[in-house]
């Protein structure tokens, strides 16, 4: 079957990763990912950002809460859009990667923080690596 609703998205964590459960017991972890591009207009360079709001569920939860802030990830996953009512009672509506699987590209730069063993796999071009994560 063809999943027509796939997301690839690659970029810089905002923030570091909120983690919780939710009442059935699940761990769900949400950061904000942000992308940019250059472009060219009226012979000027621009860059433009746009940020996604990320979702992690269950054992991707668990290892999104080992991420840091600034963390060059390559996230797979389905947009979902999701309506709340926040404390001012008022109505408002997200749209969210629901994220399936997720690689970090490794800095070749020294990572302090959390120490993690997943299996490494060669980037070609500038000798960084990226580590997998599969849904298991």
């Amino acid at each position: 079957m063809l999943l027509k609703n796939r997301i690839e998205v690659c970029g810089w964590l905002a923030t570091q990763p909120a983690r919780r459960y939710l009442p059935s017991g699940t761990a769900v972890a949400t950061v904000r990912l942000g992308e940019s591009y250059t472009y060219v207009s009226q012979g000027k360079a621009e860059q433009h950002t746009n940020w996604h709001a990320l979702s992690f569920y269950g054992d991707l939860a668990s290892l999104a809460a080992t991420f840091n802030k600034g963390d060059h990830l390559f996230v797979e996953g389905t947009m979902e859009q999701r309506k709340f009512t926040p404390a001012d009672g008022s109505q408002r509506m997200i749209w969210e990667l629901i994220v399936h699987s997720c690689h970090l590209i490794a800095d070749p730069r020294p990572r302090t923080g959390p120490a993690t063993a997943p299996a490494e796999k060669a980037q070609p071009g500038n000798g960084a690596t990226t580590q997998e994560w599969p849904i298991g």
